[in-house]
């Protein structure tokens, strides 16, 4: 008997009318004879919410108490689902991160999960429940409740795939994966399936489709993981590793923006490579994670240095470069958008970047800095250029 992990987003238990259409969705897999593990998202913008109702009492909350804030939103969500199963005649039963096992490591706010302790979820199954488990949320070493960041409870629902070496859905406000925000482009293309490489790369770099880390977990288990649209039969993409790829065909697969970044540049900084790294050490100290870096050539042993973060780091990381430059050293801008394309196809397709930048040039869309690897090209542009960028790239590369 499969077991089966399907994941519902904040968006599609949004409401008590949209659970209960949940739970009827639910029920009609049951009866197909599969045993279910049901994840959810806090309703909505619980998440939202909760996080402003700790602003009106502090603007530096402290981190463990704000994770167990944030986590109440997702047990409400698997509690009222788990009611409405109930109430149309099944058994179900809801679980926690803690009464299920879910061991995490890591930073308040963006943990891992290093285990999961499958025995009760397991029984559960056995006696015949639909099991919901609380997505997003993890206990650590200390026994403290932990959250795994935005999108956690993708990650929470391939982890248990992966232990049950089951099957995994994620159901959400989107009927697939697109090439291209559609709502900013209208003729972006649905893909049917992609590949985790890509998957991957387009999600950490802005794709809000599915939680980077869970791309992560389905590759290294080898779980292919279905995306599509909440209570609907429309055919969905499916992530998975893609073989007998004719990469020259289509070597942009797709484009991912985002304007949830910052660059910051330290001016006249000593050309020193053992304070440089004891700088981005310590910044990586802090699970701030470093996009793009530029450095100017020295000039009487001085370099200006530039490189992005998220913009929810960006107090945290002024603390630790103050402790390394002057103040007056230090400019920040926010008025950027990362812009990527992506593409397996790019390994073996020359002329990508050129002509990338060809269409900006001709478009007089400034690049800031540029950051590669062997399937995706980014750039900082000007946060006013993104839809232009996109919408020229998208076209030119038949997106």
């Amino acid at each position: 008997m499969a077991v089966i992990v399907q994941k519902y987003g904040g968006s599609s238990v949004g409401s008590v009318e949209k659970i209960k259409k949940v739970a009827k969705t639910v029920i009609k897999r049951k009866d197909n004879g599969d045993s279910l593990v049901i994840v959810v998202s806090a309703m909505g913008d619980t998440t939202d919410n909760l996080i402003s109702l700790a602003k009106q009492i502090t603007n530096n909350a402290d981190k463990r108490e704000l994770d167990a804030l944030l986590s109440t939103g997702e047990m409400i969500s698997a509690s009222l689902l788990a009611m409405a199963i109930k109430d149309m005649g099944y058994d179900a039963v809801s679980y926690t991160a803690y009464q299920i096992g879910i061991k995490t490591n890591g930073q308040y706010g963006k943990s891992f999960i290093s285990d999961i302790n499958d025995n009760k979820i397991r029984k559960s199954l056995e006696k015949g429940k639909i099991v919901i488990v609380a997505g997003f949320q993890g206990i650590n070493e200390e026994g403290n409740i932990t959250t795994l960041g935005r999108g956690g409870s993708d990650t929470t629902a391939v982890a248990i795939a992966a232990k049950f070496n089951g099957i995994c859905e994620i159901y959400t406000d989107v009927d697939g994966i697109y090439s291209v925000d559609p709502r900013i482009y209208k003729d972006a293309k649905k893909l049917n399936e992609i590949d985790y490489e890509e998957m991957l790369e387009l999600s950490s770099l802005g794709a809000q489709i599915m939680h980077s880390r869970s791309i992560e977990l389905g590759q290294k288990y080898n779980i292919p993981i279905y995306v599509g649209l909440s209570n609907s039969d429309i055919k969905g993409t499916v992530i998975k590793e893609v073989k007998n790829m004719n990469m020259e065909d289509k070597p942009v697969t797709g484009i991912a923006t985002s304007d949830e970044d910052v660059v910051i540049t330290i001016k006249e900084i000593e050309n020193d490579i053992n304070m440089l790294s004891n700088l981005f050490e310590s910044v990586g100290s802090k699970k701030i994670n470093i996009d793009m870096i530029s450095q100017t050539a020295p000039i009487n042993n001085k370099v200006n240095i530039s490189f992005t973060i998220p913009k929810e780091d960006l107090k945290e990381c002024m603390g630790i470069i103050k402790k390394f430059a002057n103040k007056d050293n230090i400019t920040i801008n926010e008025d950027i958008t990362k812009f990527s394309i992506v593409g397996i196809g790019m390994k073996t397709t020359s002329g990508v970047a050129a002509k990338m930048f060809k269409l900006f040039k001709e478009n007089n869309i400034e690049v800031k800095m540029i950051t590669t690897s062997e399937i995706r090209i980014t750039c900082a542009i000007k946060h006013e250029d993104k839809t232009k960028a996109i919408n020229i790239v998208a076209k030119e590369f038949n997106l």
